[in-house]
């Protein structure tokens, strides 16, 4: 599994459907982009945010919650919250945002918008006008200054388009209520941020760049924004962030280090290699800068010429786990398993806790087709996927170890490790959307396992499920 993947939920039931609604009118800008780009799974990405959501979320008094923020595969700058535990950030706000301030108040307003309970009174106001032709009208506004911001006037006039007509007096009420809750929102912020003794300047220069874009659009009814009038809202804020007595702490240096490697990383990955090549020359010689570099050649040229880049990084930073994972994940890619073991090991040692690595690993392990690895490629995926419980594509690989751990096996074992084959077969359907196969597989499980044990329970689970308003 690489470590930048994209994935697309198959799986989605009513009630997600209409909390994404309802996050669509919540967000900063039009989040559409979390069905159409699907989103992305990366290690040390992921990593950074936990540290800048950690303090914000405790805070809050969310830090029980289980919080999780994902990733968006979209270059625009966007954040939005779907419901009150799930966050969703554009790929594009870590790369264009310059220090980790301005990502930290994004996160911040956003966590303000579920402390709020914004999201449950919105679907409450929009219940009350009972109308199809209202929503529609709500998310062409959406459309409308996403686009706008995101510099896609086309996106902007259909929004337009889709927002004329309907209850103007409903529509100015409801739009009323949001403009209300966005600057609830900014004050929200300000105390997490606060008391976190953060200074609250980057959320600012973020609001700022969004406000100077949107004065920039002709024709458009205050009212019919969003957002407060950027004028208005701005004002507040910079009023709330100057008065803080954070208003001039700097985030610290390895923060901002990491910041540029994550920058820089996105960049290789996503951008084409031509422009990342361009964003970061080899006349800049900094980690971040190697680093872009290093990926985009493999994509450009492949793993033997982005090696010498890939070492650099090693040699210069040597107890850097993301180094390791990536010179791991770009030989597994290039067909070289055998090879992609020891530094993907490596990797697992230093960050023993980052479960995409560990399944990384165990894919690795597996590929080689050597059954010496078969018990380590069974505890790191096992111990993975107890943190990552709906990693479609750990229990799959876990499938597979336990069918030949099954094919190696006397046969007063075999049963015990079919079972447990297709117990993971049934969790990887399951989590892929594929509820009638999840649902065989378990049976199956079910057949060759104890009565009552967790196994069977988790079988009888899957077996007992069914989508939210079906019988």
């Amino acid at each position: 599994m690489p470590s930048l993947v994209h994935t697309r939920s198959r799986f989605s039931p009513p009630p997600l459907r209409t909390a994404l609604v309802a996050g669509l009118i919540a967000s900063l800008t039009v989040p559409s982009a979390a069905n159409a780009a699907g989103l992305i799974r990366d290690a040390e990405t992921e990593a950074l945010i936990r540290q800048y959501a950690k303090p914000i979320l405790r805070a809050a008094g969310l830090g029980a919650q289980n919080v999780k923020i994902h990733i968006v595969n979209d270059r625009n700058f966007n954040a939005f919250v779907v419901d009150g535990h799930n966050m969703f950030m554009h790929a594009g706000t870590l790369m264009i945002a310059d220090t980790p301030n301005q990502v930290i108040g994004v996160i911040a307003h956003e966590t303000g918008h579920i402390t709020g309970g914004h999201l449950a009174r919105l679907r409450n106001q929009v219940s009350k006008a009972q109308s199809t032709a209202l929503m529609l009208q709500l998310l062409g506004l959406a459309a409308m200054a996403g686009g706008a911001i995101a510099g896609a006037p086309g996106a902007a006039q259909v929004g337009m388009g889709a927002a004329m007509g309907g209850t103007d007096a409903t529509m100015r009420t409801l739009l009323s209520y949001r403009q209300t809750e966005e600057s609830s929102a900014d004050q929200a912020a300000m105390k997490f941020l606060d008391a976190t003794k953060q200074s609250g300047l980057g959320m600012l220069e973020t609001f700022e760049v969004l406000a100077n874009k949107l004065r920039g659009i002709q024709g458009i009814n205050p009212y019919l924004m969003t957002h407060p009038l950027p004028q208005t809202r701005i004002s507040q804020l910079r009023t709330l962030v100057e008065t803080s007595p954070y208003y001039e702490v700097k985030d610290p240096p390895e923060l901002q280090f990491r910041h540029d490697l994550i920058r820089a990383k996105l960049s290789g990955f996503l951008d084409k290699p031509e422009i990342a090549f361009n964003r970061y020359p080899q006349s800049d010689t900094s980690l971040p800068s190697v680093y872009a570099r290093a990926i985009a050649t493999y994509r450009q040229s492949g793993v033997q010429v982005a090696m010498p880049l890939l070492d650099q990084l090693i040699t210069a930073q040597p107890d850097w786990p993301y180094f390791y994972e990536l010179k791991g994940q770009f030989l597994f890619e290039s067909g070289r398993g055998a090879e992609a073991i020891s530094p993907l090991r490596k990797a697992v040692e230093l960050a023993p806790h980052e479960a995409l690595i560990q399944i990384m690993l165990g894919q690795a392990l597996l590929g080689t087709q050597d059954n010496r690895y078969l018990d380590e490629a069974i505890r790191n995926l096992r111990t993975a996927l107890a943190r990552e419980n709906t990693s479609a594509m750990g229990y799959r690989q876990l499938a597979s170890a336990y069918a030949r751990k099954a094919d190696l096996a006397k046969l007063r074992r075999q049963a015990q490790f079919h079972a447990q084959a297709s117990l993971a077969s049934a969790e990887a359907y399951f989590y892929e959307g594929r509820l009638a196969l999840a649902k065989q597989q378990a049976k199956r499980a079910q057949d060759g396992l104890p009565n009552g044990t967790p196994n069977w329970i988790r079988a009888n689970d899957i077996l007992a499920f069914e989508l939210p308003g079906r019988k």
